[in-house]
């Protein structure tokens, strides 16, 4: 029998694919509760991509994967990659669902010999890719260009193709070459996507441009960090590192987070733990409301009734 407590959902103004009884949010409280998607949900999660959730009274939780703050005027608690500070917001940046999509928390973290670096580099046949469908990130185009006057960097996406095609298979592409450019359609102070773990997971070296600080998430010496290098810097950097293969080795063996160690926000735990605060903080304050209601309409009732019988009397004192 299953003693989990039972909670109403839904899910709006999220991408047009989302299934709402299998998706990431879903599977992480389904631990804890007995979940059905109701149009009169106790919790709504709503994320972006719309403005259905103004119609909405209940517990908000807001998520969001893309470069957008949360603004706390709408939704009772946040789940997006910002750092701020509040109470009502958990850091959680989308590089963290990516990496338990691919099942590779423990592949992240686990170091690899000086031996083991060597097969890598020696297996990387390729110099450096990119897979790109969005036009409009100047940075990342202005930098493949000028890395493309060093050697060839192959294009496997929909934009600036010129391997013939587009591929089908992101992580089954790059994984042949040492470098993988890794930039993000934008730049904004903690925002993470999955573009620096794809590398990391296929024992590539990443070659980033986005979050400013993205050290306090990853490991510097394990990637090349473009929003700190001048574009000239840095392509000599790759130069160097193409041209010594005992240079990419060093920097294969480093760890992937600092210290080796997943940071809090990037724990399934810590995210469950969050949602559960956040739902039971409202459940116990909505028990509360209902029942001082109850109590209210039994008052409301025994006057009812107590007026009802006094005109009784009056009626047949007449």
């Amino acid at each position: 029998m299953d003693n989990k407590p039972f909670i109403s959902i839904d899910f709006v103004d999220f991408w047009p694919n989302l299934v709402k009884n299998d998706n990431y949010i879903y599977h992480l409280l389904n631990r804890v509760y007995t979940i059905e998607i109701a149009q009169d949900p106790d919790i709504l999660f709503y994320s972006c991509f719309g403005k259905k959730h103004l119609q909405y009274k209940c517990l908000k939780i807001y998520y969001c994967g893309e470069n957008r703050r949360p603004d706390f005027s709408g939704c009772d608690y946040a789940l997006t990659y910002d750092l701020i500070n509040n109470k009502r917001h958990f850091r959680w940046p989308l590089y963290a669902h990516h990496i338990d999509f691919e099942n590779a928390w423990n592949k992240l973290t686990q170091l690899r010999t000086k031996e083991e670096c060597k097969q890598i580099i020696a297996s990387k046949k390729k110099f450096c890719c990119m897979v790109v469908s969005n036009a409009s990130a100047k940075e990342r185009i202005s930098f493949f260009n000028e890395l493309s006057e060093y050697k060839q960097v192959d294009s496997g996406g929909k934009y600036l193709n010129n391997i013939g095609g587009a591929i089908t298979n992101k992580m089954d592409f790059i994984k042949d070459y040492k470098f993988v450019i890794a930039f993000e359609n934008s730049s904004y102070p903690g925002y993470t996507t999955e573009k620096i773990i794809q590398p990391f997971i296929v024992n590539s070296i990443p070659i980033y441009w986005g979050n400013p600080k993205i050290d306090l998430d990853f490991n510097p010496k394990a990637f090349l960090n473009a929003t700190k290098l001048k574009t000239s810097k840095l392509i000599d950097r790759i130069i160097q590192l193409d041209s010594d293969d005992d240079l990419a080795i060093e920097m294969l063996a480093e760890s992937a987070f600092n210290n080796n160690e997943i940071p809090i926000y990037s724990r399934e735990e810590n995210v469950i733990e969050f949602l559960f605060n956040a739902i039971e903080s409202r459940l116990i304050i909505k028990k509360v409301s209902e029942q001082a209601l109850k109590k209210q309409l039994y008052f409301i009732n025994l006057k009812s009734q107590s007026f009802k019988k006094k005109v009784s009397r009056i009626i047949h004192a007449l």
